[in-house]
């Protein structure tokens, strides 16, 4: 899969990275520009998103992340006309980045040694993705999207995905969903994958719109617009509550993490990606996977712990007492490397008034 021959026969290649990364910088400013608008309702004592109000529809900070939101998938949308798909996907990892960073400027949110770390395992992986992720099946018209929405597998994927966000909703919502991220987080991320495949349908239908084709009375088109309405309101919905209640360096990555995989899973099955791949491929696509993982980690699990010297393992924390030891004695005492030398004879002397005064004490 040669990016070197993508970038040479596609001269908007260029254009769909730049775009791309204009993605990430709405999107994870978006998530910054959210939660301000909820912490400014919190000071004002209306009811919050994570007890079921909606006072956050009057806040323009809000509508302002919501805008920004939409400006980073308008742009995200139309990066895949110009690049291919595997260099558009793995960027969306450079929104962590962002709202990492601007979480800790205008936030106040911490950001330690081992955010850092993470970020930069999230370019790494994300860069190794591009290398190395799966193209997608060509889908060229709504007959061949049609067939491919019919397909067993896809029909089961779909089905699960419904009853869990239903289960998760409903039955571990009321119970766990003030106390583990993990629960909007997933309803957002299992139905946002279903969200993308809608996305590529109206892609697909807006080509043909274009191409002169009736593609209006075409019913798939319909379906897909209400189906892609209903799951970006339901993400909307849980994305705020799960933003009102944790801290949005742990809801962004989390949310990235669990969101590519979803999405990752659904193009698979839907498209049949990972059938036409090498070896090499296969491999490197999902090392870099694993790679983002291990930096959200390190975004997620060590966010409130100071990177000290106390952490350090004992053998490198005996060797710092060895080494301070050391300097401490070398202040107390002139390094023999700068103590002049004394001459033969006079070491000779000295020595002799040492013997001296040992004999007279004794």
């Amino acid at each position: 899969m040669g990016g070197e021959g993508v970038a040479g026969g596609r001269p908007g290649f260029y254009l769909g990275l730049g775009l791309a990364l204009a993605s990430s910088a709405f999107i994870g400013g978006s998530f910054v520009l959210k939660k301000k608008g909820l912490l400014r309702l919190g000071r004002r004592g209306q009811a919050r998103a994570g007890q079921g109000g909606h006072a956050y529809l009057r806040e323009w900070l809000w509508w302002a992340g919501l805008l920004c939101m939409g400006v980073g998938e308008a742009a995200n949308f139309a990066a895949y006309a110009f690049a291919p798909a595997t260099l558009v996907t793995p960027l969306g990892a450079l929104s962590v980045l962002v709202s990492a960073v601007l979480s800790s400027t205008f936030l106040n949110e911490q950001l330690n040694v081992h955010g850092k770390i993470g970020c930069l395992l999230s370019i790494l992986g994300s860069t190794v993705m591009v290398i190395h992720a799966p193209q997608e099946e060509e889908v060229s018209s709504l007959e061949s999207m049609a067939e491919k929405l019919k397909d067993p597998g896809f029909i089961v994927f779909a089905v699960c995905v419904l009853v869990s966000s239903l289960l998760l909703i409903f039955v571990a919502g009321p119970r766990y969903g003030r106390s583990n991220v993990l629960v909007y987080v997933l309803v957002c991320s299992a139905i946002g994958s279903l969200s993308v495949s809608c996305v590529k349908g109206l892609g697909i239908a807006l080509k043909e719109l274009f191409a002169g084709k009736p593609v209006l009375k075409e019913p798939l088109g319909w379906v897909l617009l209400v189906c892609l309405v209903i799951c970006i309101s339901v993400q909307i919905n849980y994305l705020n509550k799960a933003l009102d209640i944790f801290n949005t360096s742990v809801v962004t990555p989390i949310y990235y993490v669990l969101f590519t995989t979803a999405v990752m899973t659904c193009s698979a099955i839907l498209f049949k990606e990972w059938q036409h791949m090498v070896l090499d491929n296969i491999i490197g696509t999902i090392s870099g996977f694993l790679t983002i993982v291990s930096g959200i980690f390190l975004l997620h699990a060590f966010r409130d712990v100071p990177f000290t010297p106390d952490l350090l393992p004992l053998f490198l924390q005996q060797g710092r007492a060895d080494v301070r030891t050391s300097w401490r004695s070398t202040d107390r005492h002139q390094s023999c490397q700068h103590r002049p030398l004394l001459p033969s004879e006079d070491k000779d002397s000295q020595s002799a008034e040492e013997e001296e005064e040992e004999g007279e004490s004794v």
